[in-house]
Protein backbone atom coordinates (compact mmCIF):
# COMPACT_ATOMS: atom_id res chain seq x y z
CA UNK A 1 0.00 0.00 0.00
CA UNK A 2 1.04 3.63 -0.71
CA UNK A 3 1.38 5.59 2.43
CA UNK A 4 -1.26 7.80 2.00
CA UNK A 5 -3.54 4.44 2.20
CA UNK A 6 -1.54 3.72 5.52
CA UNK A 7 -2.53 7.00 6.85
CA UNK A 8 -6.16 6.84 6.00
CA UNK A 9 -6.27 3.35 7.97
CA UNK A 10 -4.59 4.49 10.70
CA UNK A 11 -7.16 7.22 10.93
CA UNK A 12 -9.59 4.78 11.30
CA UNK A 13 -8.44 2.49 13.47
CA UNK A 14 -8.12 5.73 15.92
CA UNK A 15 -11.81 6.24 15.19
CA UNK A 16 -12.58 3.03 16.05
CA UNK A 17 -10.11 2.87 19.06
CA UNK A 18 -11.96 6.29 20.77
CA UNK A 19 -15.65 5.02 20.04
CA UNK A 20 -17.16 4.11 23.28
CA UNK A 21 -18.33 1.03 23.87
CA UNK A 22 -17.81 -2.33 26.43
CA UNK A 23 -13.87 -2.11 25.95
CA UNK A 24 -13.25 1.17 27.00
CA UNK A 25 -15.72 0.40 29.93
CA UNK A 26 -13.84 -2.36 31.14
CA UNK A 27 -10.53 -0.37 30.70
CA UNK A 28 -12.78 2.89 32.61
CA UNK A 29 -13.72 0.35 35.06
CA UNK A 30 -10.46 -1.94 35.66
CA UNK A 31 -8.06 1.82 35.96
CA UNK A 32 -10.48 3.60 38.63
CA UNK A 33 -10.74 0.41 40.91
CA UNK A 34 -7.61 -1.53 40.18
CA UNK A 35 -5.50 1.42 39.75
CA UNK A 36 -2.49 2.54 37.07
CA UNK A 37 -1.21 -1.30 36.67
CA UNK A 38 -4.40 -2.79 36.25
CA UNK A 39 -6.22 -0.12 33.80
CA UNK A 40 -2.65 -0.49 31.58
CA UNK A 41 -2.71 -4.07 31.35
CA UNK A 42 -6.13 -4.33 30.49
CA UNK A 43 -5.41 -1.48 27.60
CA UNK A 44 -2.31 -3.99 26.59
CA UNK A 45 -4.66 -7.14 26.42
CA UNK A 46 -7.25 -5.42 24.70
CA UNK A 47 -4.81 -4.08 21.91
CA UNK A 48 -3.92 -7.55 21.62
CA UNK A 49 -7.05 -9.39 20.96
CA UNK A 50 -8.09 -6.22 18.94
CA UNK A 51 -4.46 -6.73 16.66
CA UNK A 52 -5.79 -10.75 16.28
CA UNK A 53 -8.56 -9.39 14.66
CA UNK A 54 -7.29 -6.86 12.54
CA UNK A 55 -4.73 -9.56 11.43
CA UNK A 56 -7.44 -12.41 11.04
CA UNK A 57 -9.64 -9.50 8.87
CA UNK A 58 -6.32 -8.49 6.45
CA UNK A 59 -5.81 -12.30 5.79
CA UNK A 60 -9.14 -12.79 4.75
CA UNK A 61 -10.23 -15.62 7.55
CA UNK A 62 -12.79 -13.31 9.47
CA UNK A 63 -14.59 -13.16 6.12
CA UNK A 64 -14.88 -16.76 5.39
CA UNK A 65 -15.66 -17.05 9.44
CA UNK A 66 -18.63 -14.68 8.63
CA UNK A 67 -20.18 -17.06 5.70
CA UNK A 68 -20.96 -19.38 8.75
CA UNK A 69 -23.63 -18.68 10.76
CA UNK A 70 -22.77 -21.10 13.65
CA UNK A 71 -19.21 -19.43 14.07
CA UNK A 72 -21.34 -16.01 14.43
CA UNK A 73 -23.46 -17.48 16.94
CA UNK A 74 -20.55 -19.07 18.98
CA UNK A 75 -19.06 -15.49 19.01
CA UNK A 76 -22.48 -13.69 19.81
CA UNK A 77 -23.18 -15.83 22.70
CA UNK A 78 -19.77 -15.82 24.15
CA UNK A 79 -19.72 -11.72 23.96
CA UNK A 80 -23.22 -11.99 25.68
CA UNK A 81 -21.93 -14.58 28.65
CA UNK A 82 -18.88 -12.51 28.96
CA UNK A 83 -20.61 -9.17 29.52
CA UNK A 84 -23.03 -10.60 31.90
CA UNK A 85 -20.24 -12.38 33.70
CA UNK A 86 -18.46 -9.41 34.02
CA UNK A 87 -21.79 -7.56 35.15
CA UNK A 88 -22.20 -9.93 37.86
CA UNK A 89 -18.86 -9.57 38.79
CA UNK A 90 -18.52 -5.98 39.04
CA UNK A 91 -22.27 -5.75 40.94
CA UNK A 92 -20.83 -8.42 43.85
CA UNK A 93 -18.15 -6.17 43.85
CA UNK A 94 -20.04 -2.93 44.99
CA UNK A 95 -21.38 -4.81 47.24
CA UNK A 96 -17.93 -6.03 48.86
CA UNK A 97 -15.96 -4.10 51.67
CA UNK A 98 -14.41 -0.69 50.46
CA UNK A 99 -11.32 -0.61 48.79
CA UNK A 100 -7.75 0.82 50.35
CA UNK A 101 -6.77 3.73 48.17
CA UNK A 102 -3.55 3.08 49.59
CA UNK A 103 -3.17 -0.74 48.47
CA UNK A 104 -3.39 -1.12 44.38
CA UNK A 105 -3.29 -4.88 43.90
CA UNK A 106 -5.13 -6.39 46.71
CA UNK A 107 -8.82 -5.14 46.07
CA UNK A 108 -9.04 -4.51 42.34
CA UNK A 109 -7.98 -6.90 39.55
CA UNK A 110 -4.84 -8.01 39.55
CA UNK A 111 -2.86 -7.20 36.24
CA UNK A 112 -3.01 -10.72 35.23
CA UNK A 113 -6.75 -10.62 35.47
CA UNK A 114 -7.42 -6.83 33.81
CA UNK A 115 -4.99 -8.03 30.76
CA UNK A 116 -7.54 -11.22 30.60
CA UNK A 117 -10.39 -8.87 30.37
CA UNK A 118 -9.20 -6.62 28.04
CA UNK A 119 -8.13 -9.56 25.46
CA UNK A 120 -11.51 -11.50 26.24
CA UNK A 121 -13.61 -7.86 25.83
CA UNK A 122 -11.57 -8.14 22.12
CA UNK A 123 -11.67 -11.74 21.03
CA UNK A 124 -15.49 -12.31 21.94
CA UNK A 125 -16.93 -9.24 19.98
CA UNK A 126 -18.20 -9.98 17.03
CA UNK A 127 -18.97 -6.81 15.51
CA UNK A 128 -15.13 -6.32 15.50
CA UNK A 129 -14.76 -8.97 12.80
CA UNK A 130 -17.65 -7.30 10.96
CA UNK A 131 -16.02 -3.96 11.46
CA UNK A 132 -12.99 -4.92 10.25
CA UNK A 133 -13.97 -6.90 6.70
CA UNK A 134 -16.44 -3.64 6.05
CA UNK A 135 -12.79 -1.53 6.62
CA UNK A 136 -11.03 -3.39 4.63
CA UNK A 137 -12.50 -3.71 1.26
CA UNK A 138 -10.69 -0.61 -0.03
CA UNK A 139 -7.05 -1.55 1.06
CA UNK A 140 -7.08 -5.31 0.30
CA UNK A 141 -6.12 -6.17 -2.97
CA UNK A 142 -5.61 -9.86 -4.63
CA UNK A 143 -2.15 -9.76 -4.80
CA UNK A 144 -1.50 -7.77 -1.32
CA UNK A 145 1.73 -9.18 0.40
CA UNK A 146 2.28 -11.23 3.39
CA UNK A 147 4.20 -8.12 5.19
CA UNK A 148 1.24 -5.99 3.95
CA UNK A 149 -1.32 -8.14 6.02
CA UNK A 150 0.81 -8.68 9.21
CA UNK A 151 1.85 -4.55 8.81
CA UNK A 152 -1.95 -3.99 9.16
CA UNK A 153 -2.46 -6.31 12.03
CA UNK A 154 0.55 -4.84 14.02
CA UNK A 155 -0.91 -1.05 13.08
CA UNK A 156 -4.78 -2.15 14.54
CA UNK A 157 -2.75 -3.62 17.65
CA UNK A 158 -0.31 -0.73 18.36
CA UNK A 159 -2.82 2.07 17.81
CA UNK A 160 -5.97 0.29 19.90
CA UNK A 161 -3.63 -0.79 22.50
CA UNK A 162 -1.94 2.72 22.76
CA UNK A 163 -4.80 4.80 22.80
CA UNK A 164 -6.34 2.60 26.23
CA UNK A 165 -3.11 2.33 28.01
CA UNK A 166 -2.87 6.06 27.34
CA UNK A 167 -6.40 6.52 28.40
CA UNK A 168 -5.59 4.66 31.86
CA UNK A 169 -2.24 6.31 32.23
CA UNK A 170 -4.46 9.99 31.88
CA UNK A 171 -6.92 8.83 34.73
CA UNK A 172 -4.05 7.94 36.87
CA UNK A 173 -2.34 10.81 36.94
CA UNK A 174 -2.24 13.05 40.28
CA UNK A 175 -4.57 11.78 43.14
CA UNK A 176 -7.40 11.22 40.66
CA UNK A 177 -7.30 7.75 40.89
CA UNK A 178 -7.57 7.76 44.98
CA UNK A 179 -10.53 10.06 44.75
CA UNK A 180 -11.93 7.96 42.32
CA UNK A 181 -11.22 4.73 44.44
CA UNK A 182 -13.41 6.17 47.57
CA UNK A 183 -16.13 6.12 45.20
CA UNK A 184 -15.39 2.28 43.77
CA UNK A 185 -18.91 0.90 45.35
CA UNK A 186 -20.82 3.40 42.97
CA UNK A 187 -18.20 3.05 39.69
CA UNK A 188 -18.56 -1.07 40.28
CA UNK A 189 -22.58 -1.09 40.81
CA UNK A 190 -22.50 1.38 37.29
CA UNK A 191 -20.07 -0.18 35.48
CA UNK A 192 -22.06 -3.87 36.41
CA UNK A 193 -25.20 -2.33 35.15
CA UNK A 194 -23.50 -0.91 31.98
CA UNK A 195 -22.06 -4.38 31.46
CA UNK A 196 -26.03 -6.00 31.58
CA UNK A 197 -27.16 -2.77 29.11
CA UNK A 198 -24.48 -4.40 26.69
CA UNK A 199 -25.40 -7.65 27.07
CA UNK A 200 -28.84 -6.77 25.96
CA UNK A 201 -27.59 -4.36 23.20
CA UNK A 202 -25.53 -7.34 21.60
CA UNK A 203 -28.74 -9.67 22.00
CA UNK A 204 -30.57 -7.58 20.18
CA UNK A 205 -27.75 -7.39 17.23
CA UNK A 206 -27.59 -3.18 18.00
CA UNK A 207 -23.87 -3.50 19.14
Amino acid sequence: MDPEAWVALGTVFVLGAMSPGPSLAVVLRNTMVGGRRQGVMTGIGHGIGFGIYAFLAAAGIATALTLHESTQAILKWGGIALLIWLGVKFLKASMGDSYDSSVEDEHGPSGRAGFAQGFAIAIMNPKIAAWMIALYAPFIEADISTETLFGMGLLGMAIDGTWYVTVATVLTRGDGVSKLRSQARRIDAAMGTLMFVFAGLLFGDYL
